[in-house]
């Protein structure tokens, strides 16, 4: 599974989306092996890989990380919330992300709502998959007790 992000492209964002959370964030280049955000991290907004690839994994369920390459908008469900991070993005290899913080996020989802129903349909896609993760370690952690 380790490339289901990238084979399904449920967090790839439109070019419209894209050209306005560059406008409002700011890109930084990360070496490989940065963490974006952790799970159970504070919501500090939205990350868009602009180069490069990002791995987002569950903590003790490696068959369900996912590997994302250019245009893919990760951090949505924490953003759109404020709750924590419900898994951890690391870079794979050096990537160049945006980052909007989550005030401007929610700003910028106000005043364009064409984005915020774009972005909302990743964030329905995302949480289906959050959901199904959380489900099997829970299955795991029955089993093993």
């Amino acid at each position: 599974m380790k490339n289901a992000g990238g084979r399904a492209n449920i967090l790839k964002a439109s070019e419209k989306l894209q050209s306005s959370l560059e406008a409002a964030g700011s890109n930084k280049r990360y070496p490989a092996a940065h963490a974006l955000f952790c799970e159970d991290g504070k919501s500090a907004g939205v990350f868009l890989v602009r180069k490069g690839k990002v791995r987002m994994s569950v903590r003790n369920l490696p068959e369900l990380d996912r590997d994302f390459a250019a245009g893919s908008l990760l951090g949505l469900p924490s953003s759109f919330t404020g709750r924590p991070y419900s898994l951890t993005a690391v870079t794979l290899v050096e990537s160049d992300i945006v980052h909007v913080p989550r005030d401007q996020f929610l700003e910028l989802m106000h005043e364009r709502p064409e984005l915020c129903r774009e972005a909302t349909d990743m964030l329905g896609r995302e949480v289906t998959f959050i959901q199904s993760a959380l489900a099997e370690r829970h299955r795991q952690l029955a089993v093993a007790i």
